[in-house]
Formats: C-alpha cells, sequence, structure tokens
C-alpha cells in the first residue's frame, strides 16, 4: 500500500492505516518498533508532522507506546482477567483522568470500566485487561 497525497483521504490518516493494517496482519508483531519519524517520512515521501499525527492515532487507538529514547513500539496485547458482574451492577467505559492513567499504568488510549454493584460501590478496571461475564442463570 502506498500514500496518495492527491486523495482526499489525509496523508497522516492513509499511514496510520497502512500501520495499523500491518500490526493487524502480525507484519508488525508486538513489541517490534517502528522505524523512526524521520524513516518513515522519507519512506513514504510525507512530511514528519503527518507521521507525528499518524503515530498519535495509533496511540489513541491504544495499538502502540512511545517513550522517550526507546521509540515507539507495538503493544503488546495484556492477558486479559475474568470479572463475573452481580446482579444489578451496571458497567460504563469512559477514558481515566490522568491520575487514574498513571495509577494503573495505563497506555495512552486505553480505556477504563467503571463497574458499579448493587450497593453503589465504584471499582474502576483497565478496559484491555478485563473481561466481563454475567452470573450464569440455572
Amino acid at each position: 500500500m502506498t500514500i496518495d497525497p492527491r486523495s482526499h483521504t489525509p496523508v497522516y490518516v492513509q499511514l496510520a492505516d497502512l500501520l495499523r493494517s500491518r500490526i493487524e496482519s502480525g507484519q508488525l508483531p508486538p513489541g517490534s518498533v517502528l522505524e523512526s519519524e524521520a524513516r518513515l517520512s522519507q519512506e513514504y515521501g510525507i512530511g514528519r508532522d503527518a507521521v507525528r499525527m499518524a503515530i498519535s492515532v495509533l496511540r489513541s487507538e491504544g495499538l502502540v507506546s512511545t517513550s522517550r529514547g526507546h521509540g515507539t513500539r507495538v503493544r503488546t496485547k495484556p492477558e486479559r482477567r475474568r470479572v463475573e458482574l452481580s446482579p444489578g451492577s451496571s458497567v460504563i467505559s469512559r477514558m481515566p483522568n490522568d491520575g487514574e492513567r498513571r495509577a494503573m499504568q495505563l497506555d495512552e488510549g486505553v480505556p477504563v470500566l467503571e463497574v458499579r454493584d448493587a450497593n453503589g460501590d465504584v471499582e474502576v478496571l483497565p478496559g484491555d485487561e478485563v473481561e466481563l461475564t454475567r452470573p450464569e442463570s440455572d
């Protein structure tokens, strides 16, 4: 896939789509390092700002994480733990605030699940590490 600068789709969206496709196909496996901004800019003939925006899109989707001095890596999918919802409980999904993101060590783009039980007690869980289940009925 190449980037078409004459397309109505912005070049950063085209690059994000291309990289997402490579991640989802396994061509860029978890833990692999993406090429540098300068290299991607040169390889695809687009500006570094467009490359930064494409990486930002992938970060907001939880597909990659970036750290200074280590570059941008494909995120490893965390193991999910099962959480059984009690009768009368409810769940909402939302983006974490900065304190929650730091406390749970969440990458940008990873939502949290706010589980409220029948008593009104709330537990906030990382959205990418939890599988919610309902109790099996007899």
